[in-house]
């Protein structure tokens, strides 16, 4: 069986983008497997360690990173870290299936950087800022004073949209999973 590839999509956060891997993840033909993310934030709602995320003390994951354990890591926000752990992509490219990624805009970048042609980065872009901020209150999960830290950190990462591979605006959901689609599969069906 042949080794599995990776795929990072990376956006600002409340764009959309774990709602199109989970359209993606349905394909069967793309053999896609969620890599689980560690974070040091706390659960939301009725998130599990090992399911969503795997949710570790500050303490627990600086060792993680003394110990090189990490294949990209970021303190996305003060004292909030996540990252991908090394032993994730290997045990899903080992079986020969394909390494989804669900990552900040650095870690996308970073991944790119350290895998090169053998990952495919996609950042997925809101149609506007005000479509954002829209989108961010619709969730209702976090405070006002979060939703602006976001918004502010959304601009700033949109500026990072050319180090990507492709860059797909999610204005219309469909179109936007449709055309992330095609991408991954033209990726994955490369030798």
């Amino acid at each position: 069986m042949d080794k599995g590839k990776l795929i990072v999509i990376s956006a600002p956060s409340g764009t959309g983008k774990s709602t199109i891997i989970g359209e993606l993840m349905k394909c069967e033909s793309l053999r896609l497997e969620f890599s689980i993310s560690a974070t040091t934030r706390k659960p939301r709602g009725n998130e599990r360690d090992g399911v969503e995320y795997y949710f570790l003390e500050v303490d627990d994951f600086k060792k993680r990173i003394e110990r090189e354990e990490f294949a990209e890591w970021h303190e996305v926000y003060k004292g909030r870290y996540y990252g991908t752990l090394k032993s994730e992509i290997t045990r899903i490219t080992g079986k020969g299936n394909n390494v989804i990624l669900d990552l900040d805009v650095m870690g996308g970048v970073d991944v790119k950087r350290i895998y090169g042609d053998n990952a495919l980065s996609i950042f997925i872009k809101p149609p506007s800022i005000e479509t954002l901020r829209k989108r961010l209150l619709s969730r209702a999960t976090d405070s006002i004073e979060d939703i602006n830290n976001r918004v502010d950190k959304a601009a700033t990462e949109l500026s990072f949209a050319n180090k990507f591979d492709h860059c797909v605006v999610n204005d219309v959901l469909d179109d936007a999973v449709n055309e992330v689609k095609a991408i991954i599969t033209s990726f994955v069906e490369k030798r």
